[in-house]
């Protein structure tokens, strides 16, 4: 998808299951099953999408999803099938482990940076972009190195400090232009330091919403948030700021994980809480945009 100056390719590591209650929090399965009907197992459904932005001279790749170090127990957990998924999908696009410049984590979580490392020849795990920058946001860093009981399942060291000892790895402090077209921006309540990925490019706006919205759903109705949040209420407010923006700016927001809808643009109800996402078709031509 050619968008102003540079093109999108939203690419994917492949899809997984989990509980649906996860993904709902607080919202009772009575009302969230009419959004997605669970397996047997109240399993839904999750796509690991990827963003590669194409510059006119880097190539930069948004969050690498699980990858391949997983075990086979945990892999079959969550039903992730294939090897080497994202890789293949980037190989599809002529674009090779050591063509990509940049790699931004929107957050640590295994399913968004798990593809960051991988093992080599020798059973040793390295970047798997091996002349990539990965930009991460420092406070994330802190919160994956130093978890608590809830966290210290979802950080793995693995995915992250091999990165600093090869010396491979930004630290970002709060919100940062990363090129001309692409900046992140902290978006609190997921992790303390989630950050989304703006793309301004020929007078239009994209933003990759990581996990401040898994699903859309958690942008049309505020308060259904997850219940992987670990600041909720922050979560809310976060997501309020965002939503009248997308829609006072016609921002394409993409999303990481919905099954089928990869990228819409917002739209205002009658009720203050409560927006609608417009579905988007990443082949067809972009809307105009009327500046910020």
């Amino acid at each position: 998808m050619r968008f102003g100056n540079v093109t999108l390719h939203m690419i994917s590591d492949g899809t997984y299951w989990e509980d649906g209650g996860g993904l709902f929090g607080l919202v009772p399965k009575v009302l969230w099953e009419r959004v997605a009907k669970p397996d047997e197992r109240n399993r839904l459904q999750f796509e690991l999408r990827s963003l590669l932005i194409e510059t006119d001279t880097q190539l930069v790749l948004v969050d690498t999803g699980y990858g391949d170090k997983l075990s086979e127990k945990e892999r079959e957990h969550i039903s992730l099938v294939g090897e080497h998924r994202l890789l293949d999908s980037l190989e599809k696009l002529g674009i090779g482990p050591l063509d990509v410049d940049l790699v931004i984590d929107t957050h640590l979580h295994g399913d968004h940076c798990g593809g960051n490392t991988t093992y080599d020849g020798s059973g040793k795990v390295v970047p798997t972009f091996p002349r990539a920058t990965y930009c991460i946001q420092r406070l994330e860093l802190a919160d994956a190195l130093f978890p608590n009981e809830r966290t210290r399942a979802t950080y793995r060291r693995e995915n992250f400090q091999p990165l600093e000892q090869a010396g491979q790895l930004r630290a970002l402090w709060g919100d940062t232009r990363i090129t001309d077209e692409v900046r992140v921006i902290v978006t609190a309540g997921h992790t303390r330091a989630h950050q989304c990925v703006v793309i301004e490019s020929g007078g239009q706006v994209a933003m990759f919403m990581g996990d401040v919205a898994s699903w859309p759903i958690h942008m049309e109705r505020l308060a259904w948030v997850p219940a992987y949040d670990v600041e909720p209420m922050v979560s809310i407010e976060t997501k309020r700021r965002l939503a009248h923006w997308a829609v006072d700016n016609q921002v394409l927001l993409l999303f990481e994980h919905h099954p089928q809808i990869a990228a819409g643009y917002l739209q205002r109800t009658e009720r203050p809480d409560r927006f609608r996402l417009e579905p988007h078709d990443l082949q067809l031509a972009d809307r105009p945009h009327h500046g910020l």
